[in-house]
């Protein structure tokens, strides 16, 4: 896999008019991120992460080494998500990526999802990675769903009962897959 070196931003109109800037995480970018990291794992009903957990431990497991990659989308107004990407396993499987997405609350329904979700394919691509695999894509959250079908991934099957929803009880969880 080749050393993925983006340190300029890319931009994305959404909307029409907003600009989304997707750049590398820095250091610096924790506290921002932290905040939406909190917001959506504490609504319960799209991540299996432990809404208990510290800044610290939350930033072990969303922030990306190398060979993984962290990136985080902003605009003018500030921090609008975060996505984390890297190899679905090591060894025979490293071929394969996967990744993970968060959106602040305040900027959902602007395309901020689909642009982190295009830069993740992208960079995937360009990593030379065969194909990008989801392993926990809850089922009911359709928005996602709709998503990641309409940018090439098919659910090739889902693990029955094994998330816990705050509303809705047991619901299956997707293994989403897309050969790149």
């Amino acid at each position: 896999m080749r050393r993925y070196a983006a340190t300029v931003a890319r931009a994305r109109h959404v909307d029409g008019a907003d600009v989304v800037q997707i750049r590398d995480y820095i250091d610096s970018d924790w506290p921002s991120v932290w905040k939406v990291f909190r917001e959506v794992v504490a609504a319960g009903d799209t991540y299996a992460y432990d809404p208990e957990w510290s800044s610290e431990q939350a930033r072990e497991v969303w922030v990306e080494d190398s060979p993984g990659h962290t990136v985080v989308a902003y605009d003018g107004s500030g921090l609008l998500g975060t996505a984390k990407m890297g190899p679905n396993r090591p060894g025979p499987g490293a071929h394969v990526a996967t990744a993970s997405f968060m959106v602040a609350g305040t900027a959902r329904g602007r395309g901020v999802g689909r642009a982190l979700g295009e830069y993740a394919l992208s960079w995937a691509q360009e990593q030379g990675y065969a194909a990008m695999q989801f392993n926990a894509v809850v089922e009911s959250n359709h928005v996602a769903v709709r998503l990641w079908q309409e940018l090439g991934f098919q659910i090739i099957g889902t693990v029955p009962e094994a998330f816990a929803h705050p509303a809705l009880g047991r619901v299956g969880l997707h293994v989403m897959h897309r050969r790149l």
